[in-house]
């Protein structure tokens, strides 16, 4: 989609900056975008020099496409284009921070992962290469078991999500977070109507993380900032079911972990379709009785509620431009 065109007739509410700033992790290459790599790039690269960049977090890529990445990549990175005397403004300047999804079904398979990512990160710490780190991963986990299996093998500078399944006890899992330098992730949706969870099970998940004090991000189905019956894809004749909002889930998460609201209000506003029950002004965030301090907001998002992926970056923005948001 292109940029909003979209009027805003007054400038954006601190509270609601601090809650989006690095917020959205572009994951342009999963679906229902599944943009080939070098599309993907560009595409990320447009909104580390657009308006909203500061709303842009890492770029998602699979470990196994890192050398791919590396070739697509490179030219847009920071260090080639200041050798060519073009030095963009915001995060153009900065390297780029991947996030790679890594493969621990088995040993072998996870230190093949571990190794692409240190080639990666060798390259790329050099300007004639492009500046890019990997420094965090994500890895899905069928058992807790598996937890202390990756974390025994990894290295301190990776930062782990671990991908739980939400048909579990969740608890089990989170347990086995607490207390390590990792966090978990949930999976929010999926180009099916049975990829997205329950709010129930949401906010089973997120109270478990804010009673451990385990950090979370999301993943998937958040292109939206309220929940909203939408399209699963961007084919014209696309399915729609009801999706969960970004606004719904990183407000929700952020009032359970101040312990404004319990388990119970946090599934009253993953369930809420009206974008009239949130307000964000300078000095405070709400939903409707409920409100929690920007700064209050700033140490969860960075501490707690830590980002989302989406395969695209311009949709999310555009929502909140028609709200007259950003």
């Amino acid at each position: 989609m292109g940029a909003p065109n979209v009027p805003n007739p007054k400038p954006m509410a601190r509270s609601l900056v601090t809650l989006l700033t690095d917020l959205i992790d572009y994951a342009g290459l999963f679906p229902p975008a599944k943009l080939a790599m070098g599309p993907a790039c560009e595409a990320y690269n447009r909104a580390r020099v657009g308006e909203h960049e500061w709303a842009l977090g890492r770029f998602v890529c699979p470990a196994a496409k890192l050398e791919e990445l590396s070739a697509a990549g490179a030219m847009l990175m920071p260090g080639t284009l200041a050798f060519s005397g073009y030095m963009p403004q915001g995060q153009g300047g900065q390297r780029w921070h991947i996030s790679a999804l890594v493969n621990a079904d088995t040993s072998d398979a996870l230190e093949a992962d571990l190794d692409r990512i240190d080639i990666f990160n060798d390259r790329h710490s050099r300007d004639d290469a492009g500046r890019a780190l990997v420094d965090m991963i994500e890895v899905k986990v069928t058992k807790a078991e598996h937890i202390d299996r990756v974390m025994d093998r990894l290295p301190e500078r990776l930062f782990p999500f671990f991908e739980i399944p939400l048909d579990a006890d969740v608890r089990g899992f989170i347990t086995a977070l607490a207390g390590e330098p990792c966090a978990a992730k949930i999976r929010t949706g999926g180009i099916e109507p049975g990829a997205f969870p329950r709010p129930d099970e949401v906010a089973a998940f997120l109270n478990a993380c804010a009673t451990a004090d385990v950090a979370f991000k999301a993943t998937a189905g958040l292109h939206h900032p309220v929940r909203a019956k939408n399209k699963l894809t961007y084919e014209p004749d696309s399915a729609a079911c009801t999706m969960h909002g970004f606004l719904n889930l990183f407000v929700a998460a952020a009032l359970l972990k101040a312990r404004k609201i319990d388990v119970a209000g946090c599934a009253r506003i993953l369930t809420d379709e009206d974008p009239a029950s949130f307000a964000f002004s300078d000095d405070f965030l709400q939903w409707r009785e409920f409100a929690l301090e920007t700064a209050q907001v700033a140490h969860i998002r960075e501490a707690f509620a830590l980002s989302f992926g989406s395969c695209s970056f311009d949709e999310p923005m555009h929502d909140l431009a028609v709200l007259k948001l950003v």
